[in-house]
């Protein structure tokens, strides 16, 4: 039995419940020859609360404040209500819970609904997730990403001319087909969730491979477009299903399958998407499920390439003028250098800029914890295979689509087909100075931040080398700080730059020729080495 309204207008809403009880302790039952058990939402003084009552009393201590409650759903008649301490409640400075029990699941539902919209016009935007998730006054989204953030992001994604920019990478749409079409048995009569669909096209691939239902999940209004491109092709639409939402709020009717997703940002993790991608993993796949794709490695190789150097180093000449319009600008030069240095460049890089062999991270999407990604801290370890100046840090990535029958890669690799990813550089504003077989170390450090995206640190190191070289330390140590929400997208394609003489082209690591077996993946340092017989050689 239901009374009132959910509106904070109409001061109450009633629910008669099943029983309800605190956690560890017995519980209050309503039945034929008890009291019933009633709860009750109410707005007195302003404040959303909700207390439980049998006949006219309140039961003492089952107080619930709406303001900082999080329900959770153990199952289809049963939930659990979660309520934070408050410094101003000193008999209970603890969070505590308190279970429910519905009489039938139509009620369950309707609890839910009520407990979402009294938040809403209590407190913020409230959410109902499903599946055990949370039910608080924010998204999981919401509480680490900044409002103008998403409102940008959504609104970039929601335009048909940047899906067209990632349409029209066909080294991206043409692997991912691929990787489904080649792996029609882990799709076949299965059931798979679409992590941001965005224009719909890999919802419609795994409908061609036999999905037995595909659910869209688009948070941006690309999904209406998706809605009409799936309709245009009714053969395949029929068997997708478009949820405009956030795949952190959204409900699913059932669990997936497979997971298909293209999360990949620049230097994979950019935009912060691969979050998101984890959480549709714990929330809505299977036990042993598989996703599309299930790992991600982070390359990284030293570079030197002058040209960039003097290139970023000139744009603050702008402000060494002493006489601009009767004003000295100097004052403002040092933080213009180190301004212009703050930004990673992305562009198609030469391979033969690299100084040594890459060496990789792995993330292994299957495995790893969202929280996992809030920081990322990469030793860097590298043996250089020429003398020269050391001006940066240069990454790329791939991602693994493992399916039942055949396993493909998907590389950003320089010198391999560019992607709209290209690939991405960190510029040191002071180089360092390496000769032939000299050990660089150093640390890649990225922290999220609530833009989605990173700052990263970066500091590279040259050892002493030659005689005495055990007695000698760190010779040079350069370090910077960069945003890799704020790039140089410079974009250039690769030069034809000369060879040293005693510089030689480093093979690529063309992650397609490398089988990756099981026992790999637990030792990430096999990944490390590109294989003698892998990639193209520049000629």
């Amino acid at each position: 039995m239901m009374e009132g309204s959910a509106g904070l207008k109409h001061k109450h809403l009633e629910f008669t419940l099943a029983a309800v009880s605190e956690l560890s302790s017995s519980s209050v039952s309503s039945s034929s020859s008890y009291t019933p058990v009633i709860a009750r939402f109410s707005a007195d003084g302003g404040v959303a609360e909700l207390r439980f009552r049998q006949g006219s009393e309140f039961i003492d201590g089952f107080n619930v404040d709406l303001g900082t409650a999080q329900l959770f759903k153990l199952g289809p008649v049963k939930s659990l209500c979660v309520s934070e301490s408050s410094e101003t409640n000193k008999e209970r400075p603890y969070s505590w819970g308190v279970t429910i029990e519905f009489r039938n699941e139509e009620e369950s539902r309707d609890f839910h609904s009520a407990f979402e919209q009294w938040k809403e016009e209590d407190v913020v935007q409230g959410t109902h997730l499903p599946n055990g998730a949370i039910s608080a006054s924010k998204s999981k989204f919401d509480n680490k990403i900044e409002p103008s953030s998403a409102k940008m992001y959504f609104h970039y994604y929601g335009q048909l001319l940047h899906q067209q920019n990632m349409l029209q990478d066909y080294v991206r749409t043409g692997t991912y087909y691929a990787a489904v079409i080649e792996n029609r048995a882990d799709f076949t009569g299965h059931v798979v969730v679409d992590v941001g669909a965005g224009s719909g096209i890999l919802s419609l691939f795994a409908a061609q491979a036999g999905a037995k239902h595909v659910y869209a999940v688009e948070a941006s209004e690309m999904a209406e477009y998706a809605r009409k491109l799936i309709a245009g092709n009714p053969t395949l639409g029929q068997r997708i299903t478009v949820i405009k939402g956030k795949i952190e709020e959204v409900e699913l009717p059932e669990k997936a399958d497979i997971l298909i997703s293209e999360p990949m940002g620049t230097l994979l993790v950019n935009e912060r998407m691969l979050e998101s991608y984890i959480i549709a993993r714990d929330r809505f796949l299977v036990p042993n499920g598989k996703m599309f794709p299930s790992i991600g490695r982070i390359h990284m190789a030293p570079f030197s390439d002058e040209y960039l150097f003097v290139e970023i180093a000139n744009k603050a000449l702008f402000w060494q003028q002493q006489n601009y319009y009767g004003v000295d600008l100097t004052p403002l030069y040092g933080s213009a250098f180190q301004g212009y240095f703050s930004q990673p460049v992305v562009d198609a890089f030469d391979p033969r800029l690299l100084v040594s062999p890459p060496m990789c991270h792995v993330i292994d999407f299957t495995e790893v914890k969202e929280e996992d990604l809030y920081e990322i801290d990469i030793p860097l370890k590298f043996t250089a295979s020429v003398g020269t100046r050391v001006h940066g840090l240069a990454c790329w990535f791939d991602v693994l689509f493992n399916g039942s029958t055949v396993q493909r890669w998907l590389t950003t690799a320089p010198g391999a087909p560019t992607t709209h990813w290209y690939q991405i550089r960190c510029v040191l504003s002071q180089p360092i100075y390496v000769m032939a077989g000299q050990e660089i170390t150093g640390r890649l450090h990225m922290i999220a931040h609530n833009a989605q995206s990173y700052t990263i640190y970066l500091t590279l190191s040259a050892k002493m080398w030659g005689p005495g070289a055990e007695q000698g330390g760190i010779l040079q140590t350069s370090s910077c700080k960069l945003d890799l929400k704020e790039p140089y997208y410079r974009m250039s394609q690769p030069q034809p730059y000369t060879l040293a003489q005693d510089q030689q082209p480093h093979q690529l690591l063309q992650a397609q020729d490398i089988p990756i077996q099981a026992e790999d993946l637990e030792e990430p340092e096999l990944l490390q080495q590109p294989s003698e017989n892998s990639g193209a050689q520049l000629q």
